[in-house]
């Protein structure tokens, strides 16, 4: 996203990188930003475009999408380090599974970016590295209760071609994104899905 994509548009091809936990992610990508109740939405990273397609073709709430990597055929080309929108373009501004491939120093960088162009809220999703402890109870005519969470469990991160770090992995505690996203606005929410403990969410007011 700095300028250099790192994968061509094969990567998303179904099987290679559309497994079950994802389409959980894509559920709560869609909820938390559909229920911030936007007219406009800008997402940074087109990816394999379901959040897109689904703002587009079911809602009324206008979509732009922005990427660096021309083959994805986003509606801008521009980088996260500097998007091309006026401040305060867009009400609700996500990046989901892409600030993990920057350097964590520019995470606060990219951070202040989707904040400058946000009216009102940004969401973003990070990997999180580290074993999943979840708990669900259904009993009949009761509510459904279930929850997750990570298990502390550092462990080196080593640049994979993609991923220059992780939530979860040695100096990369939960709290030291936290600090940087509170820098910039009020944190409503952070969690992780029942169904993919992997991709961590927050929500924050800028």
């Amino acid at each position: 996203m700095s300028g250099i994509p790192q994968v061509d548009k094969s990567h998303y091809q179904f099987g290679k990188y559309a497994f079950e936990g994802r389409f959980v992610s894509y559920y709560w990508q869609l909820k938390e930003v559909l229920t911030l109740n936007p007219s406009s939405v800008l997402e940074v990273g087109a990816g394999d475009r379901v959040f897109g397609s689904f703002i587009k073709n079911n809602t009324t709430v206008s979509y732009t999408s922005v990427d660096v990597a021309e083959d994805l055929h986003p509606d801008v080309i521009g980088s996260i380090l500097k998007l091309p929108f006026a401040d305060k373009s867009f009400d609700v501004v996500c990046a989901f599974e892409v600030l993990e491939h920057l350097p964590f120093e520019e995470f606060d960088c990219a951070v202040a970016e989707l904040c400058r162009v946000a009216r009102t809220h940004i969401v973003i999703s990070i990997p999180h590295f580290g074993p999943m402890f979840s708990f669900s109870l259904k009993i009949p005519f009761l509510p459904h209760i279930r929850f997750a969470l990570k298990i502390p469990f550092p462990k080196k991160h080593v640049f994979n071609g993609q991923h220059h770090w992780e939530l979860g992995k040695h100096g990369y505690p939960t709290q030291r994104v936290r600090k940087v996203l509170q820098k910039r606005g009020d944190i409503l929410c952070d969690f992780v899905p029942f169904g993919n403990a992997y991709h961590h969410f927050f929500v924050v007011k800028v």
